[in-house]
This record gives structure tokens, C-alpha cells and sequence, in this order.
């Protein structure tokens, strides 16, 4: 059998299929977050296990065309130890990512931060602190890897 008359690859006529799938599930993921009061552009692609904070959803804003992928958890409240009362007190702040940003596997964003545009932040990593425009960021507690990056033909 030549090359001319082998059949096509077999995931070659479901690609159509699956992204159309793919695209359905993000859209369903979208509005499930919408609905529940946060503030996510409908460009953002979102991966599955993503942790949103509960108890203050309209204080997290992610902008356009940014990736959060899976196990990323984003917080918009700090607490307060009240020891007079002997609990903790929650407070609503609010937290901000940029559009064209890439939020690695399992990172931390505490509430508060603000992350820039066309920022990427590592794996794992814990951000505590505002992050500026065009940077990478990686670690515990994540710190500027490289700045003045454009996403762009960007490589990751």
C-alpha cells in the first residue's frame, strides 16, 4: 500500500469535532464562573479543578485571552486576626490579571495582587505581591524571573 491510498490519521476527521467540543466546554465553564458573580473575559481559557475564591467572587477580574490552567487558585480576600474576638476576620479585596497572561499549573494568586498584562507566572509559584506588565515570575513567594517580555511568538 503507497502512501497515496493509506487512510487518513484517525484523529484527522474528528479535529473539527473536538475543538468544537473544546469550545462548548469552555463557553459552559465561562458561564458557570459569570453566573456565580466573577468578573472573567470570555476569551480566557479556562482548564478544569481552578479554585475561586467563595466568599468574595465580584472581587476577581481576569482579562482578555488569559490561560489559567488546572489547580490555579485565586483568592480575593485577606485575613485578619481579631485575638480581642478570638476568630479570624475576613477582608474583600479585590484581584486583578491582565489580559494575555498565562497562569501556570497549581500557582497561587493571593488576594489583593494585581498581575499585569502579558505576564506569565510559573508552576507552583505563590504570588504575593503586584506583578508588572511583561514579566515572568516564578516561586515561593514568586519572585520577577525575566521582564520586558511580549507575548508575541513567545515560547513556552
Amino acid at each position: 500500500m503507497n502512501e497515496d491510498s493509506m487512510p487518513p490519521f484517525p484523529s484527522e476527521p474528528t479535529t473539527g469535532l473536538r475543538q468544537s467540543v473544546a469550545r462548548l466546554v469552555q463557553r459552559a465553564r465561562w458561564y458557570r464562573y459569570k453566573l456565580s458573580g466573577y468578573d472573567i473575559h470570555p476569551t480566557c481559557e479556562i482548564e478544569r479543578g481552578l479554585n475561586l475564591d467563595r466568599y468574595f467572587p465580584q472581587g476577581i477580574h481576569v482579562g482578555a485571552h488569559t490561560i489559567l490552567t488546572s489547580r490555579v487558585t485565586i483568592l480575593s480576600h485577606k485575613l485578619i486576626p481579631r485575638k480581642s474576638l478570638g476568630r479570624y476576620d475576613g477582608e474583600k479585596v479585590h484581584t486583578y490579571i491582565g489580559e494575555w497572561c498565562v497562569i501556570g499549573i497549581g500557582a497561587v494568586v493571593m488576594g489583593g495582587v494585581r498581575i499585569g498584562d502579558e505576564c506569565v507566572i510559573g508552576s507552583g509559584a505563590v504570588v504575593t505581591r503586584d506583578v508588572p506588565s511583561g514579566s515572568i515570575v516564578a516561586g515561593n513567594p514568586a519572585r520577577v524571573v525575566r521582564e520586558g517580555i511580549t507575548m508575541e511568538g513567545l515560547r513556552l
